[in-house]
């Protein structure tokens, strides 16, 4: 089965390795050079880019230039580390990087790299020199944050300038949060120190990713190339499974962290590893010597501990409420196939009060468009699939006897083309869903064929800006055959479609070349327009949260152009616009009275504002005034959050079996341990600035956080759950207007 990927974009963070990066105290500013393997890779990923790409484009002088532009932006997208006199220096071979990508010879773009982390230890070294010193925060002078934009700085005095007041900044900070001098200067002394050290642990197989995505996004945005790992890691992403011991694991401290434990796995079911565990070595089989990792980079010590089902691995853990001289103790586990449940389809039931009578809507949460390409190639028969999930969640919601389905597709930045087309035939009886054309202008439809629907009832969909490609083609189509009520912000505008490459076949030995990622046709609506750019407009449009200017397809210089094709043969399935004015006046109305809604435009507006301003002052009086007023508006927010509910707010409909879990899993909390838990969750959500970043917080701290975080009011969730339920309100009190928004379900 082909793998075809409709993705918003594939992180430059998870970078390739062709073997483990060197432990912390081996890792050191040596000159990097290529490997053999990645000069063969190179040069057979432009081959099949220059040649079978949507918009194949000769790897000339003139994509050198984009290349080198790019490439440069990528090490250094703030502009912080190189001067222009570092760009000039390598002019000369701008041209020419093409030359190098056909006659096998990268060393050009590893001196460029090689000049960077020289840059890079040199302005570390600056920032650390000025903590000797105090800074001044009577001047009257500012902080430009965002400088990607920027020009280049012209000289080392301009870049030795803005360390100066990226360090000040860093500082006054700490100081608004109450630290004092000492304290200031060690917690900067430190994350100045663990920049250094994570830029050092960067590889060849890092660098040459690196090179090659500035390559392959200089001819479109969504084409990437992946080394090995990082294929193996989009694999896992894609099939939601791997086979290991279920611990999610973080650096801290140069130590490898367990930051959370999977439920059911081995890590779980041993009882002997518990989160904040360090693990400082790990060796394969009962008897495989100890590797110490202390100081390792996360991704190899994750390799390390990955591996084949039913073998055994062996890890040497500091527990985490022992100090450094502790005693670590061995712990022997068995690896499983480990499900990333977390990132599967999941169901809840929210309950809005209209009147005397209660609305029950049914939310499905799908953060990805995941299958198992290789299990249902093999024809195994619970393969993994977001189609099949959310067809088993529907039957469950049909036995709730839910009113109205959510589909919540926010963040949810696409997956399978497979998927999209199957998940939207859940919804229709058969039809066309959406429409490729390839490079040669060959147009095809993908049709759902499978008669019957999974849910005949009314359709909601919430998507945001961070709603791409698979998204997009679910929420066009429901749109477009007048099938749900489209809820939310326009989406990211990514209408392409990706394929898998591996190099791998063109290798001259059994080296492992990695992939490409490419982009090989652009989809098309059925109604013959296209998400691309422009996205899927809204019916019913919710507050913009994201920057549409920084983020989304029509951010990208190189990004496809709009366009339309011959629309598809397909009969709409519902008239949804006849009901959306009306659900529009009532959601206008609600809203101005909703203080919720009101906090968080309020808050967008503030956002926007800091956005376009892109400067923070660096005169502590002003600072402190600023926090003043933010922390005025935070208390309101908390207190608003503390309060009792709303009657008028959709209340989660508790699911039976988690609780019973609950119920044996934990002891009922105090009235006192209640209150605790109410106000940690109050102050997890609050905005005032610690100065801290993430890995220099707590553990248990951060983890806390992120939970409060994660159990806020969900202002926008809310409000499209409150439009559903006006739906069925409406629904049932007009059997005309009912038959035109639900022919497929005459009866209700």
């Amino acid at each position: 089965m082909k793998k075809q990927m409709l993705l918003a974009a594939m992180s430059l963070a998870i970078l390739s390795a062709y073997g483990h990066a060197a432990p912390a105290d081996k890792a050191t500013t040596e000159q990097l050079k290529p490997a053999a393997q990645q000069t063969q890779a190179a040069l057979w990923a432009s081959r099949v880019l220059s040649r079978y790409h949507y918009k194949a484009v000769p790897l000339d002088d003139a994509m050198s230039e984009k290349i080198f532009d790019r490439y440069f932006k990528s090490l250094d997208a703030e502009k912080l580390f190189f001067v222009q006199t570092d760009l000039d220096k390598y002019a000369g071979a701008k041209a020419k990087l093409d030359d190098g990508i056909v006659g096998e010879n990268l060393q050009v773009p590893f001196d460029i790299y090689n000049l960077y982390q020289q840059r890079f230890a040199e302005r570390i070294a600056y920032a650390r020199e000025l903590l000797k010193t105090k800074p001044d925060f009577t001047l009257d002078e500012s902080y430009q944050y965002d400088r990607e934009k920027a020009d280049w700085p012209k000289s080392d005095a301009e870049v030795k300038d803005l360390w100066r007041k990226r360090v000040k900044n860093d500082w006054l900070r700490l100081k608004l949060a109450g630290k004092d001098d000492k304290a200031i200067r060690d917690t900067l002394d430190k994350r100045y120190e663990n920049y250094l050290s994570r830029s050092r642990k960067l590889n060849n197989e890092d660098v040459f990713q690196i090179f090659m995505n500035a390559y392959a996004m200089s001819i479109e945005p969504h084409t990437n190339y992946l080394g090995p790992r990082a294929s193996d890691n989009f694999d896992i992403q894609m099939r939601l499974s791997l086979e290991g011991i279920g611990a999610v694991l973080q650096t801290r401290d140069e130590y490898t962290v367990i930051r959370e434990i999977v439920t059911g796995s081995p890590a779980g079911m041993s009882g002997k590893l518990k989160v904040g565990d360090k693990i400082v070595a790990v060796a394969q089989g009962d008897n495989g010597a100890l590797q110490d990792v202390l100081g390792w980079r996360i991704d190899d010590v994750v390799q390390q501990i990955r591996g084949p089902k039913d073998s055994t691995v062996r890890l040497q853990v500091l527990p985490g409420d022992a100090g450094p001289d502790a005693k670590p103790v061995m712990v022997s586990l068995v690896r499983k196939k480990i499900s990333m449940e977390e990132q599967s389809a999941k169901k809840t039931i929210m309950e809005v009060r209209d009147g005397t009578v209660k609305r029950r809507i049914g939310v499905i949460s799908l953060p990805t468009f995941y299958q198992d390409f290789e299990a249902r190639r093999r024809g195994d028969k619970d393969y993994k699939s977001a189609t099949r999930d959310v067809a088993r969640l529907l039957g469950e919601l049909k036995k709730d006897k839910v009113d109205n389905v959510l589909i919540d597709l926010r963040n949810n930045g696409g997956g399978s083309l497979t998927e999209a087309v199957e998940l939207t035939g859940l919804f229709i009886d058969k039809g066309p869903v959406v429409q490729q054309r390839s490079a040669e202008g060959r147009v095809e439809v993908e049709n759902d064929t499978v008669p019957g629907l999974a849910w005949d009832g009314p359709v909601g969909v919430l998507i945001n800006r961070g709603s791409a490609s698979a998204s997009e083609i679910f929420a066009a189509a429901m749109q477009d055959y007048g099938r749900g009520i489209i809820i939310g912000e326009p989406s990211f505008g990514k209408g392409t479609v990706q394929t898998l490459i591996s190099l791998d076949r063109f290798a001259q030995d059994k080296s492992r070349l990695g992939e490409l990622k490419m982009t090989v046709a652009q989809f098309f609506r059925i109604n013959g327009g296209t998400t691309q750019l422009r996205g899927v407009t809204p019916d019913i449009k919710l507050p913009q949260l994201a920057d549409a200017e920084n983020f989304g397809e029509s951010s990208y210089d190189n990004a496809l152009p709009y366009t339309v094709i011959k629309p598809a043969v397909y009969i709409p399935a519902g008239e949804v616009k006849d009901i959306v004015p009306m659900l529009e006046k009532k959601h206008d109305a609600r809203v101005a009275k909703d203080k919720d809604f009101q906090f968080l435009v309020d808050d967008v507006n503030y956002v926007k504002k800091q956005r376009k301003d892109n400067l923070i002052s660096l005169n502590e009086k002003v600072r402190r005034k600023e926090r003043d007023e933010q922390e005025a508006r935070a208390k309101l927010r908390d207190a608003r959050l503390a309060a009792a509910p709303s009657a008028d707010d959709p209340i989660l409909v508790p699911d039976p079996k988690e609780a019973v879990k609950n119920a044996v899993a934990a002891k009922p909390a105090g009235a006192k341990q209640t209150k605790q838990a109410a106000a940690a969750a109050v102050k997890g959500v609050s905005r005032t600035d610690d100065g801290l970043q993430g890995d220099e917080r707590s553990l248990a701290a951060e983890l806390e956080a992120e939970k409060a975080a994660k159990n806020a009011k969900d202002v926008l969730l809310n409000e499209a759950v409150h439009i559903l339920a006006d739906e069925v309100a409406l629904l049932k009190t007009d059997t005309r207007l009912a038959s035109r928004v639900l022919p497929y379900a005459p009866d209700r």
